[in-house]
């Protein structure tokens, strides 16, 4: 829909500082450095700060990020890369699998913009990912913002909420045992 207006929310205010991990796919470098770039340029006029890693193509996106909330100390997560179809069905596995597992992580909690931008051709890739035009890196880096600031709003401790297992006894089958290690 060529000239379709857009309904852009307002940029994410913060109290405190957020630090996003921007992981880009460079496959297509070109791309990848508009989307990098509109991604870079969003977390920063929000007052965040970013780092940058790459990985070798839009399925190990996912997995990076899962590592760094595993071992690192982020706040939210941009995923960016391109994947342009080609003359096999590897592209539906590329665009299905990364956006699954992507969309699989923040069902869990994560806050991640997805920005992966899936198409049929270069100049589509390059319209999107522009910083003049689509500028799907910036929407990318704009959602994770968001979604950052919606967990610090509903974040807080919560108490006498859900089940909580006994840490003392427990019993099966009417015979008590020690500890419980749930």
């Amino acid at each position: 829909m060529a000239g379709a207006s857009h309904y852009t929310l307002e940029r994410a205010e913060f109290d405190k500082q957020v630090k996003l991990l921007i992981v880009v796919a460079p496959y297509y470098k070109d791309i990848a450095d508009h989307l990098v770039a509109g991604a870079q340029a969003e977390v920063e006029a929000a007052g965040g700060t970013h780092e940058t890693i790459e990985v070798p193509g839009a399925l190990e996106v996912p997995s990076a990020i899962a590592m760094a909330e595993r071992l690192s100390n982020f706040d939210g997560y941009v995923a960016l890369g391109c994947v342009i179809r080609g003359e096999t069905t590897h592209y539906d596995t590329v665009c299905n699998d990364s956006s699954r597992a992507i969309t699989l992580m923040g069902l869990q909690g994560l806050c991640i913009g997805n920005g992966i931008v899936t198409v049929e051709t270069h100049a589509q890739a390059l319209v999107r990912a522009d910083t003049a035009q689509q500028n799907k890196g910036g929407g990318a880096a704009a959602a994770a913002l968001h979604l950052v600031a919606l967990s610090r709003k509903w974040g807080g401790q919560r108490s006498g909420v859900g089940f909580k297992p006994s840490r003392d006894e427990y019993q099966i089958a009417g015979e008590t045992k020690g500890p419980a290690t749930a």
